[in-house]
């Protein structure tokens, strides 16, 4: 005989990360304004758990003000970039109110990305 057990995720669990994303801008309101959502992440240590996922696009400028006022480290900050196309990307990742965030600023390149450069 097997039991099988089903857990139904519930909207409550979502209710960190909300008050995470209201901290952020009410503590921010006049950084420019991000594409902002709530996500399941993996922060650096423990379990995947709900956070914040904050993208900016075509300007990098707005990622870096994101990045200071946030403090996350630009020695963290990972480059990514579509291999033959001129999509390319930024990702800073930290802890803000006690969930997980990631930053992400997108831009365009001059020429496409070629593989392993």
């Amino acid at each position: 005989m097997t039991t099988e057990t089903t857990t139904t995720a519930t909207a409550g669990g979502q209710a960190d990360a909300g008050r995470a994303l209201l901290a952020l801008l009410i503590t921010h309101p006049d950084l420019p304004t991000p594409n902002i959502g709530l996500q399941r992440l993996k922060p650096s240590t423990g379990p995947w758990m709900w956070g914040v996922r904050a993208t900016l696009h075509d300007d990098l400028g707005e990622f870096e003000q994101w990045r200071a006022a946030l403090d996350l480290a630009p020695a963290a900050v990972d480059h990514k970039q579509q291999v033959g196309g001129t999509l390319a990307w930024l990702i800073a990742r930290g802890t803000p109110f006690g969930v997980p965030l990631e930053l992400v600023g997108f831009y365009e390149l001059s020429e496409p990305a070629i593989a392993g450069a």
